[in-house]
């Protein structure tokens, strides 16, 4: 058990910059809906004229997808967790844009992670009203998938390039 301790001190020391990147949107995350959760009225806040804050209590998936599936969502995201983590090493070895999307998408699976253990739903508050409302977490899940999209794409079309 010491020697895990070790082990996990000594990749913590080593990858000093994806903690503190983690935590800071982690802690962006949980600041950001601890205002909407405290502060956000019933009736949406319109602050452009295409975008709102919208106080919502989220206890499903993506755009209303298995609503009051709070417990079985809870597990898929500690998958998602376990998984980062294990492969960690892996998604190094593809470049920065694959681990960066890692971080992003470990970072942001944490924050929702959390409200859905203490809150029992995720708080969404950020709504462009073309799209279902989100928050932070979201946003970096979005963009980390994303930067797996282009990394793909970029090393597709480099090896086309070197055929």
């Amino acid at each position: 058990m010491r020697k895990i301790g070790e082990r996990a001190a000594a990749w913590i020391r080593e990858n000093s910059d994806v903690v503190g990147i983690t935590a800071a949107i982690f802690l962006l995350d949980h600041i950001t809906k601890a205002a909407a959760l405290f502060w956000l009225p019933s009736q949406p806040v319109k602050v452009l004229p295409f975008f709102y804050l919208t106080y919502v209590e989220n206890t499903g998936a993506a755009f209303g997808m298995m609503k009051n599936g709070n417990f079985l969502l809870i597990f898929v995201m500690l998958a998602i967790i376990a998984y980062i983590i294990i492969s960690w090493r892996e998604f190094c070895s593809y470049g920065r844009l694959v681990k960066w999307g890692a971080v992003f998408i470990l970072a942001g699976a944490l924050g929702n992670l959390y409200d859905r253990i203490t809150l029992g739903f995720v708080v969404d508050f950020l709504d462009f009203r073309v799209w279902p409302v989100f928050n932070v977490a979201d946003s970096f899940i979005t963009v980390g998938g994303c930067m797996f999209v282009l990394s793909l794409l970029t090393q597709r079309s480099n090896k086309r390039e070197g055929k």
